[in-house]
């Protein structure tokens, strides 16, 4: 039930995206200094967190223990191991999270 309670922070997020675009693209370079000096505000950051670590990490888990029943993998006569499978997934996560911070400048 959780999980599917966690679909309300994705919408939240998509129109706070739209918002974060319509700032950027506006005209007035002001609109969008004001809107990432309002992200940068302790609630909005202790918010951002939260949501980070328990509902997208959450979510992510819940799905890649999923996994395994959505997609059942069968390479001839042999049928991939479940844990195969969410490994995987782990593995890939982890490749495209090091990519994506390598593209950010992180390292």
């Amino acid at each position: 039930m959780l999980r599917e309670l966690t679909c309300l922070l994705v919408a939240f997020y998509c129109v706070l995206t739209m918002i974060a675009l319509a700032a950027a693209m506006d005209a007035d370079p002001q609109r969008w200094s004001e809107f990432i000096l309002g992200q940068q505000k302790p609630a909005w950051l202790v918010f951002h967190v939260f949501a980070l670590v328990f509902f997208t990490v959450y979510q992510t888990i819940a799905w890649f223990r999923l996994a395994p029943k959505a997609m059942p993998l069968q390479l001839g006569d042999k049928v991939v191991a479940p844990g195969t499978i969410v490994a995987a997934h782990y593995v890939a996560w982890g490749v495209v999270s090091l990519v994506t911070l390598w593209i950010a400048g992180v390292f």
